[in-house]
């Protein structure tokens, strides 16, 4: 699981720095075949969580690893007024209540980490 704060609808640069130093996990096929799912927060409900998600999951399609994201047969999804994405779980930052996670949110972080979690134990099997 991989998680950023968005910054200008893209990872934050510290995340991408440290992405950019594993060339060597890269070369060696080390990260291959491995799951992975990605989350991220913002300020504001359009400031760039799905682009954000997105540029996190290039580097590891590049590595070879599977991602996997949220189906539309999670519910919250479809349901939500502020974070989640098919592409990964995300909270929107601002309002009344912006540290606390909304329950769809709390719904939909849960469940990208179930399906990490089971593909992991599929591929050990």
């Amino acid at each position: 699981m991989l998680g950023s704060p968005t910054r200008f609808g893209n990872m934050a640069a510290p995340l991408k720095h440290f992405l950019d130093g594993t060339g060597s996990l890269w070369l060696s096929g080390a990260l291959s075949g491995k799951p992975a799912g990605v989350f991220t927060s913002t300020q504001t409900l359009h400031g760039g969580q799905e682009t954000t998600l997105i540029s996190m999951m290039l580097p590891l399609l590049h590595h070879g690893m599977y991602l996997v994201g949220l189906p539309y047969t999670e519910r919250a999804l479809s349901e939500t007024k502020s974070g989640g994405t098919p592409y990964g779980a995300s909270h929107v930052g601002s309002g009344a209540n912006a540290p606390v996670l909304t329950d769809a949110e709390k719904q939909l972080a849960q469940a990208l980490g179930r399906r990490v979690a089971a593909l992991a134990v599929r591929l050990s099997g």
